[in-house]
């Protein structure tokens, strides 16, 4: 054999060499991207698949495989497929604990911290379940007004509604009967501040859509000018209304927070440090707007949550 072909011969089996060395290298790197693996689920209704997108987009860009199982059912199933492992995270509110461990009756769930604290530490020992960051915003049973009698009356908090109301200002509120008639409702807002509406004073409506009791108040149906809502309701903003500020801390605080099985984060620890920041930024006035885009716009969730989160440089 001359030199020559000796040499060739050489180069190929080095070039054959290296070429499998690289063809090992991108297997296993492909084997590891496959291994961070995530499972995101949600829940079926508006803001629960947007906060789900949320999750999903932001998990991908962290470098996840995440596996698409959002908008999988209401509360009972998503929860139960969390703590059957056939989910790894999803969305949950913070005011759910006081009923997923039987303690309605206590005033722990309408403070914010304590309620994270008290469900995160439940979940955890009973259930091996992580309760991560909340958001500020609070999703509960509320009083809606027009913003022109929001400006009008000056009514930011409902102890300002309270001393309206008793002053003899004009006040007409839409609801539905379990909001009107709950002990846990319309009657606890009353007797928390001291107020009484007279049966001339409420406009019951079946059902209990808060689209159609906020619906009511902007249109002025039969002299409406409030009503029953949940406070990161869509429609809110497109509606013109205004949230007043629980400010007795009468009803449960509901904030959405990621869910998350202790396996799951004990294997990527840092879940917390992903999403946190991202739910740190979900306020009140911002869930308003962005479920609004979805409720009232028909835009879709996806679209939406990618759009917020590039805007506030989570996505690339």
């Amino acid at each position: 054999m001359s030199k020559t072909v000796g040499k060739l011969h050489a180069s190929v089996l080095a070039l054959s060499l290296t070429m499998a060395v690289l063809g090992l290298a991108l297997t296993s790197c492909q084997s590891a991207v496959q291994n961070k693996t995530i499972v995101v689920g949600s829940k079926m209704d508006t803001e629960g698949g947007l906060l789900g997108q949320m999750i999903r987009l932001v998990l991908i860009q962290h470098g996840y495989h995440v596996v698409d199982r959002l908008q999988l059912g209401g509360t009972a199933i998503v929860r139960k497929a969390l703590l059957e492992g056939q989910i790894d995270i999803y969305p949950e509110y913070t005011g759910n604990g006081a009923y997923f461990f039987h303690q309605a009756n206590q005033s722990v769930w309408k403070n914010a911290s304590q309620a994270w604290q008290r469900v995160h530490d439940l979940d955890l020992a009973q259930n091996k379940l992580v309760w991560l960051p909340a958001a500020p915003a609070d999703n509960t049973w509320a009083i809606a007004v027009s913003d022109q009698l929001a400006q009008k009356a000056h009514l930011a908090t409902l102890s300002d509604l309270a001393a309206y109301v008793n002053k003899g200002g004009y006040f007409k509120l839409a609801g539905s009967d379990e909001f009107v008639n709950s002990p846990a409702a319309l009657p606890s807002f009353e007797a928390a501040y001291g107020f009484h509406l007279e049966p001339q004073q409420v406009l019951t409506l079946s059902g209990g859509n808060t689209a159609t009791t906020e619906k009511a108040c902007a249109e002025g149906t039969n002299g409406v000018n409030a009503a029953m809502a949940y406070g990161t309701d869509g429609q809110l903003a497109a509606f013109h209304l205004v949230v007043l500020t629980d400010d007795k801390n009468v009803q449960p605080v509901y904030q959405p927070a990621p869910l998350v099985r202790q396996a799951v984060l004990l294997k990527y620890p840092d879940l917390s440090a992903d999403l946190a920041p991202v739910f740190a930024l979900l306020d009140l006035r911002t869930l308003q707007t962005l479920n609004a885009k979805i409720v009232v716009e028909g835009q879709d969730s996806g679209t939406v949550a990618r759009q917020w989160l590039t805007e506030k440089g989570f996505l690339r």
